[in-house]
């Protein structure tokens, strides 16, 4: 590099000078050059034909206005190479940062051009002594639609809406700008531009519960501030669903007593509950907002269930039953009828069950037949569409016919005891019986007068084998009466997978009703066939540990012994 004199005719702006606004602004400069001359030299490089100035624009344009009203003397120059073009905008760039700061777009477009040159974001940063999060920013803008970066330079947009769209596709750009251009529409700008980037739906990765790396989800990130956000929200839940449930597993492991999954947005009051420690049967409540950031409290009892520890009338608190009242009564009669048809056909367990009722005494042994009475008038129709109803109701029929009694009450179902006619003549009736029409009207009578809803009925469904299936079949009513989500979840890892089930672990409860009915319907494909839910199978089982059912285990074993 040579220090040489030319003449200011000889000198044009390169177009590697890197300041391309601002440049007209050197009042100050004029001054100055006026009273003790051109103190600093140009830096130059020489054309085929002259010099081209690569930094000191300013101190040039300073010098071309004092000689439209003077003469001016050869400017001193530093005269570099020809052949380095990146030397000359690093040369350019690091005295004009040093001085009157450039215009955004100015450095982004330098910076990108040693970038292509070359040199990397970390190799600029060092150079100028700036942060590379400097360089990444101006760099961003390189993403901005031709249109919309030329009026950002204008002053036509805020920084704050350029830095929401260095964020948005190329395809978002355009229909944004769009938007700016029709008269007749409104673009968004502010919180109103991002929700309109995001779908509404921007998550920082920082409310991410899994390894965002190894996810491999998609990300954009605002370089201008400190938040980075998924691009789809869908990948997003899966992958949040599954880690919450996976901490579910983990407290209920450690010992907790309940662990309470609420839908999402909804907000944990924790002046309706009180401070409970684990081993006094405190519970984890599980809140999360709409994006995604997930809240978990520790140690918690509703007051109601904390005045009943106060009180100690229980050593622990009273669970929440897994079934509603009319859930349960939907549940037992379906079983009642199913089991009860299955008593028609076993004779000898008949004359048994007459037995230990006459012994033991029962609330039915009057005797008299369960009014089956239903809690819900959508339950008493759901029950008429039961096979092992209708089957046991043209059973009631055949025995009338049999005894002779088609106008009499005797077999009808009051709701009190049964009309009853005089023991002569059924005496004179039933001694014309053989053995197995007796035995027939016995086991008729005792199925009629099985009580719903008791332990009994659990005990002969497992020594039948009764096929819940083959009487009943699952309907909207059934779904309308299940209430417990963590009990639902539960039928949705039967039946649509695990993975199904911690990916909605935060859905509401008519969100995974309609997982498992589109599984039933085929429109979602089912991980199992036949799928019965574990009220209806044999033996009856809930899908928590509140189910409260009754140990049936050693039916089978106290079956046999009966028989013998």
């Amino acid at each position: 590099m040579t220090l040489q004199f030319i003449d200011l005719e000889n000198l044009s702006v390169s177009p590697l000078n890197v300041r391309k606004y601002g440049a007209k602004d050197c009042a100050d400069l004029v001054t100055s050059i006026r009273s003790l001359g051109l103190l600093q030299p140009l830096l130059v490089r020489a054309t085929d034909t002259a010099f081209e100035i690569i930094a000191g624009q300013r101190r040039f344009n300073a010098c071309q206005i004092i000689a439209e009203d003077s003469a001016i003397d050869p400017l001193p120059c530093l005269v570099m190479a020809e052949s380095d073009d990146a030397a000359a905008i690093e040369a350019s760039l690091a005295e004009n940062i040093e001085r009157l700061p450039m215009d955004e777009v100015d450095q982004y477009k330098a910076f990108a051009k040693l970038i292509k040159e070359g040199r990397s974001a970390g190799d600029i940063a060092t150079t100028f002594g700036i942060t590379e999060r400097m360089v990444s920013q101006r760099l961003a803008l390189g993403r901005l639609h031709a249109p919309i970066l030329t009026a950002f330079r204008k002053d036509e947009i805020h920084a704050r809406d350029i830095r929401n769209l260095t964020m948005a596709t190329p395809k978002q750009q355009k229909a944004w700008w769009a938007l700016v251009k029709d008269d007749d529409s409104c673009a968004p700008t502010g919180q109103r531009l991002k929700d309109w980037l995001f779908g509404g739906a921007h998550i920082p990765v920082s409310n991410a519960l899994f390894d965002v790396a190894g996810s491999k989800l998609a990300v954009v990130s605002d370089l201008f501030g400190d938040d980075a956000y998924f691009a789809d929200s869908e990948d997003f839940w899966l992958l949040q669903n599954a880690a919450i449930a996976e901490r579910v597993e983990i407290y209920l492991a450690d010992g907790w007593a309940d662990v309470t999954v609420m839908d999402v947005g909804a907000y944990f009051a924790n002046w309706d509950h009180r401070s409970t420690s684990k081993s006094k049967g405190g519970k984890v409540f599980i809140t999360c907002t709409a994006q995604g950031e997930v809240a978990f409290h520790e140690g918690y009892l509703s007051q109601v269930e904390a005045k009943r520890l106060d009180k100690k009338e229980t050593s622990a608190p009273v669970p929440k039953p897994e079934l509603t009242k009319a859930g349960q009564n939907y549940v037992d009669l379906h079983r009642h009828a199913a089991v009860r048809c299955d008593l028609l056909k076993r004779s000898d367990t008949a004359l048994r069950l007459i037995a230990a009722h006459m012994i033991a005494g029962s609330s039915l042994w009057s005797v008299k037949a369960d009014p089956q009475k239903a809690a819900k008038p959508e339950i008493a129709q759901s029950l008429e569409t039961n096979t092992a109803q209708h089957a046991f109701e043209a059973e009631r029929q055949a025995v009338k016919t049999l005894l002779g009694l088609e106008d009499m009450a005797l077999l009808d179902k009051p709701d009190t005891y049964y009309a009853r006619p005089s023991l002569a003549e059924v005496f004179v009736k039933i001694t014309e019986f053989d053995d197995g029409d007796v035995l027939r009207v016995l086991s008729f009578l005792m199925a009629d007068s099985l009580a719903v809803g008791t332990e009994l009925i659990e005990v002969l469904a497992q020594a039948f084998g009764t096929e819940m299936t083959a009487a009943w079949s699952i309907d909207d009513t059934f779904f309308d009466l299940m209430r417990d989500k963590q009990a639902i979840n539960g039928m949705v890892a039967e039946i649509a997978g695990e993975n199904a089930a911690k990916e909605h672990i935060t859905a509401t409860a008519k969100v995974q009703k309609t997982i498992i009915k589109a599984c039933l319907d085929g429109t979602r494909t089912p991980q199992v066939k036949n799928w019965t839910p574990r009220y209806m199978q044999v033996s009856m089982q809930g899908y928590t540990d509140r189910s409260g059912f009754a140990d049936a285990v050693q039916a089978e074993d106290a079956f046999a012994i009966a028989a013998e």
